[in-house]
């Protein structure tokens, strides 16, 4: 009876054992589910890479997509939701407005549309049709943010490359028109003093003391130069221009408010319909070939804060110069190898920069002043000029600049009055 007992004793245990185990099991299943947004999220790489993705920069599909990201530009985070592709196009019921401020400055408003940013820009020579910007690079906005400060015009810095023989032929024509309305942002670079332009412009000239000549050295000498003074003076855009260009303000404010400056945005025209390859010296003993899309300079080009500041190992305090010699390229193509082929940042292209090596003509006379930069033939083909009417004839304005100046301001001291036309 006792050797009964105590086996019975012995089963009791084990079964009690054996009862706190399956419990202890069934514990953690009896707890409430943790809800999945409380779990710590993934954070998105920082690291550029060749397929897209990166820094500041969405990863985009065939067909055009661009999949949202958020990315981190030095302190600021930039968030681009899916509302950035699909609900901030122009045409849907956006609102917006360019308008003078009380002291004369621009200032583009965007609508309620524009909060969301802006994926697509319609193209006004194209049409509504094309995609203004064709590749990832184009993502614009600021992502969710429904209090974006409004662009203002001393938010820009616009960089106007010249030479000494050019001061009165060029130089005098822009300050007559559209620098007039832009005067205290328009720097002027050129290679010689000249006590006239400084009377008229004052600090805003800079004597890059470059080659008066027309080099590849020459050229990436201004530049260098132009780069250092925009990262000197703390503005959102740099945009450069050449002395033949003609800015309209209110298109380039316009363009420049669907993105925001903390962004890898570098906007212009390719002169070419393929990415140009170049040589890239690695060593004295070789080179490797590298492709690239560049923005040609002749049609102008700008470029945001966010990226300028990302160039600077290669583009600051004279290293422009030598990266340039690294691919024995002009300056505007070296502006390209640096943010397509080093920093793997995407050309978003537009059609709204011209430069005289395009036929001018063919630009529709009702778009023209819907463009942000204009040009002219030079002496090799002075008749390649936009086609529009107004109250100078091709020999009182043979550029045709103040016949869209007085379009575009009419109030203009010396423009022809209404009846004249």
């Amino acid at each position: 009876m006792h050797v009964s007992s105590m086996g019975v004793s012995k089963l009791c245990f084990l079964f009690s054992l054996a009862l706190c185990a399956l419990l202890l099991l069934l514990i953690p299943a009896l707890q409430p589910s943790q809800h999945q947004g409380d779990l710590p999220q993934p954070r998105a790489h920082t690291k550029p890479a060749r397929a897209g993705t990166g820094a500041g920069k969405p990863s985009q599909h065939p067909g055009g997509l661009v999949v949202p990201l958020q990315a981190d530009v030095g302190k600021v985070t930039v968030t681009v939701g899916r509302n950035a592709i699909d609900g901030g196009s122009m045409g849907q019921g956006t609102t917006r407005e360019t308008k003078r401020t009380g002291d004369g400055d621009w200032v583009y408003t965007a609508g309620r549309g524009d909060t969301q940013g802006t994926g697509k820009h319609t193209d006004s020579q194209t049409g509504p049709k094309e995609d203004f910007l064709h590749r990832a690079g184009g993502v614009a906005g600021a992502g969710g943010s429904r209090s974006r400060t409004p662009l203002e015009l001393k938010d820009i810095f616009i960089a106007v490359k010249t030479t000494k023989k050019y001061h009165k032929s060029r130089l005098d024509l822009l300050f007559q028109t559209w620098v007039s309305k832009a005067k205290e942002q328009t720097f002027i670079f050129t290679d010689g003093e000249d006590k006239e332009l400084r009377r008229r412009a004052g600090a805003n000239v800079v004597n890059t003391n470059c080659s008066a000549a027309h080099t590849r050295q020459a050229l990436c000498c201004k530049m260098s130069v132009e780069y250092d003074k925009f990262i000197e003076s703390q503005r959102k855009w740099f945009c450069h221009m050449d002395d033949d260009n003609y800015v309209i303000v209110p298109s380039l404010l316009k363009l420049l408010s669907s993105y925001h400056h903390t962004q890898d945005v570098y906007l212009g025209r390719p002169s070419l319909d393929h990415p140009i390859e170049a040589a890239e010296r690695v060593k004295s003993d070789g080179s490797v070939s590298v492709k690239f899309w560049f923005a040609t300079g002749g049609a102008g080009f700008c470029i945001s804060r966010g990226l300028a500041l990302k160039m600077s190992p290669w583009a600051s305090l004279g290293n422009f110069i030598s990266t340039a010699e690294k691919i024995r390229l002009p300056d505007d193509c070296t502006i390209g190898y640096i943010i397509e082929a080093l920093l793997e940042v995407m050309l978003t292209h537009t059609h709204l920069f011209h430069s005289h090596l395009e036929n001018l003509q063919r630009l529709p006379t009702d778009t023209v002043l819907e463009q942000v930069t204009l040009s002219y033939g030079g002496f090799e083909n002075r008749r390649n000029v936009v086609s529009i009417g107004g109250a100078f004839s091709l020999v009182e304005d043979p550029s045709r600049f103040k016949t869209v100046h007085c379009l575009l301001y009419p109030e203009t001291d010396w423009c022809p009055s209404k009846g004249h036309h």
